[in-house]
């Protein structure tokens, strides 16, 4: 192929990866078209894969192959082998490996020109665009590897997902920020012509306020930053792009980190919290062991299976609002068996979606899909909080802080003025829960005192299986 048929036709397939990738975003943004847009923008990245290995004139073909072999082992192995359980983890891993890919290409790209240039005699500048693209890559992909390992290790259980908070560290994070800037200016105005050991500090310094920028999160804030990490890591590739003079990168990047931004922002709002909020708040380091509810020692009242498939059997509308415990029982399966014995019944059977459900965005559409639950019973939150009033049973499997009514009367609570499902305006309330342990964001649930409400103790899969088979016999 000629130089110029090469040229046309790299920004052919260019045009097409990016035109595949922003309509598997727009798919991507309904549950019901998820998997028709994953497919498209998998198409996007064969052509993005094809138009790399044009753009180089096959060099180094074989080591594409080998890392495009290797992702795909990958992936496949992940797809099939993760539990649904551990989706949130597997996302904050991929999302790292993104932004250490950066700060590894702005790396290599350093140490090889800066290197090369001063082997052959005094270094040269690198010139203004690749100095701040790489310095800026390495800074944001260094924070997002490092945060997106802490999410992990959090989500994981390897570590406490309670906030990590300790006197004086806004002070050194700071510190650590300033250490940054500093060595990353430097490095811009000097333009690359300085010792190496500038640039490993500024690394070093990134690396470690990744780490301090996600120990103090915890609690229902993870969500957020989850999707904040993967901002970070779609701008961190758009700058890459900058440095390296590829529009692929340039423009793929641009989408993850404005879709990512995008959605941090509606996460927030949802929660009724400011960024910075979430950033600084350590929310739940503190009161995760008092009542969220004035008073004394919380009354409830539990149930048995019987009662509450007496209950559902002979109800109008039930709402299924499901939560992480859910996830952990692995019982999405099993729920959705017990609406189709509902529905055999006549009862109408909806599922309340609460935006930070679970521990990241979507957590609840995904498994409630994997279960094959259609999409039009569905709801979100603003979309179904009117239906509650009218509602027999509000059956909460799993989840806690999404229907805690602290948020709405309690001034004190970390949760106060996070809209939330209406569970206590149904005419019944029929709690899931293993034990009396609190919810992710460490606090208790002053709903479990409400008359109306009691729990059903157990595993969530075992308690819905046996639901099943007692609304069969009613």
């Amino acid at each position: 192929m000629s130089a110029t048929g090469s040229l046309i036709f790299v920004d052919l397939a260019g045009i097409l990866a990016f035109a595949f990738f922003i309509l598997g975003l727009h798919y991507l943004s309904s549950p019901a078209t998820a998997r028709y847009g994953n497919r498209i923008a998998m198409v996007g990245m064969l052509f993005a894969l094809v138009a790399i290995l044009v753009s180089t004139h096959a060099a180094g073909w074989w080591a594409i192959l080998i890392g495009v072999a290797l992702g795909a082992v990958v992936g496949v192995f992940s797809a099939l082998k993760v539990k649904m359980t551990a989706m949130p983890q597997m996302v904050a891993l991929f999302n790292g490996a993104g932004g250490g890919a950066a700060m590894l290409i702005s790396t290599i790209e350093y140490f090889v020109t800066w290197s090369g240039e001063h082997a052959a005699g005094p270094p040269a500048g690198l010139g203004w665009i690749v100095v701040v693209s790489l310095v800026l890559s390495a800074i944001i992909g260094s924070l997002s590897f490092a945060g997106s390992i802490v999410a992990f290790l959090k989500l994981q259980e390897l570590m406490t997902g309670r906030p990590v908070t300790y006197p004086g560290q806004q002070v050194v994070n700071a510190a650590v920020a300033l250490l940054i800037v500093a060595m990353g200016g430097w490095l811009i105005v000097m333009q690359g012509v300085l010792p190496e050991w500038v640039y490993v500090t500024m690394l070093c310094g990134a690396l470690v306020l990744g780490v301090l920028f996600v120990l103090p999160i915890g609690g229902a804030d993870m969500p957020v930053v989850i999707s904040l990490l993967n901002s970070f890591t779609g701008v961190a590739v758009a700058i890459t792009g900058f440095e390296l003079d590829n529009d692929l990168l340039i423009i793929s990047g641009s989408l993850v980190g404005a879709s990512g931004t995008l959605l941090t922002i509606l996460m927030g709002k949802a929660m009724n919290r400011p960024l910075t909020n979430v950033l600084f708040g350590a929310f739940g380091a503190a009161g995760g062991t008092e009542i969220a509810a004035a008073g004394g020692p919380q009354q409830i009242r539990s149930t048995t299976v019987d009662d509450v498939a007496v209950m559902l059997a002979y109800a109008n509308q039930v709402i299924v609002i499901p939560g992480y415990g859910m996830a952990v029982a692995q019982a999405q399966h099993s729920v959705r068996e017990l609406a189709d014995q509902l529905e055999k019944r006549g009862v109408t059977v909806k599922y309340a979606i609460h935006p930070v459900a679970g521990r990241m965005p979507g957590h609840m559409n995904v498994l409630l899909a994997e279960a094959n639950v259609p999409y039009n019973q569905l709801y979100d939150m603003d979309d179904v909080n009117p239906e509650f009033p009218r509602t027999d049973v509000a059956l909460v499997i799993g989840a806690n802080d999404v229907v805690n009514p602290a948020a709405r009367t309690v001034a004190s609570s970390p949760i106060y003025g996070m809209p939330i499902l209406n569970a206590d305006q149904a005419a019944n309330i029929v709690v899931l829960k293993r034990s009396m342990r609190s919810g992710f964001a460490g606090i208790e649930n002053p709903l479990f005192e409400n008359p109306k409400c009691a729990l059903l103790f157990g595993d969530a899969k075992a308690t819905v299986d046996a639901l099943v088979a007692a609304v069969k016999a009613v």
